[in-house]
């Protein structure tokens, strides 16, 4: 970029405009607080944002309204947990994969963000301190970029089986990463086709993006059925859960 230094007129000196560059730093917040949740009669305690910047993806510092709406509904359906193996897209601070945790055998929690996932392994870290008064199943964090299927098939074939529920609270947030998600959900459900299905918190905020997924995940062979009265309104925004399996 240019500037005109000699007003007015042609002829006037030009020179370059100083630029600035920002690194990732200078958006990073890691004034993290012990916060408190309850999901029925579960209790979780975790560190994260109430607030953070959207710029280098850093929405996963906080915990959003779709992992309200999933973790009320799991509270209330415990038995679909028990003893399951579960892996989480886009854990953010690992509230959903850390109450999974009370019930299942296994839980991998996954984010692509290098610095929500060291916030996701502090988390992990007090779930397994002797000073917390709830037994919890075995817990892993791993990085996983969506659409990225050699790393997607690292995590499977270290998970001795695949997974029983995939799970993703609020997720889908730019129309550009719903066909990598649905690319690597559906590698996820092929591993034990029949046996595996993914469970999506959705919060609409966009009419494109309603559609887009619901396309997305029909053009990837999978079938999307809404979760009877999950249905709820969050903040300003509506809710669901969909139970999503390949055809």
């Amino acid at each position: 970029m240019t500037k005109d230094r000699g007003g007015g007129g042609g002829g006037g000196e030009e020179e370059e405009e100083d630029i600035v560059c920002l690194d990732e730093s200078f958006f990073i917040n890691d004034d993290y607080q012990l916060t408190t949740f309850t999901f029925g009669s579960h209790v979780l305690q975790l560190l994260c944002l109430h607030s953070a910047s959207t710029d280098f993806d850093l929405t996963g510092q906080l915990v959003w309204p779709g992992a309200t709406i999933l973790n009320n509904y799991l509270s209330n359906h415990t038995e679909m947990l028990r003893g399951c193996s579960v892996l989480e897209l886009g854990s953010g601070v690992g509230v959903t994969g850390i109450l999974c945790s009370r019930f299942c055998s296994r839980v991998v929690l996954t984010d692509h963000n290098d610095e929500v996932l060291k916030i996701l392994n502090k988390n992990i870290e007090i779930q397994s301190s002797s000073e917390n008064p709830y037994p919890c199943a075995e817990l892993h964090a791993a990085k996983l970029d969506w659409g990225n299927l050699d790393r997607a098939s690292e995590i499977l074939q270290k998970s001795n089986g695949g997974f029983d529920l995939i799970l993703g609270a609020d997720i889908c947030f730019q129309q550009s990463s719903i066909c990598p998600l649905f690319d690597t959900v559906q590698q996820l459900l092929r591993f034990q086709r029949g046996k595996t299905k993914f469970i999506l918190a959705y919060v609409s905020r966009a009419k494109a993006m309603d559609s887009l997924v619901i396309k997305q995940a029909e053009q990837h062979g999978m079938k999307v059925k809404e979760v009877t009265g999950t249905r709820s309104i969050v903040g300003n925004h509506e809710g669901v859960i969909f139970d999503i399996s390949l055809e």
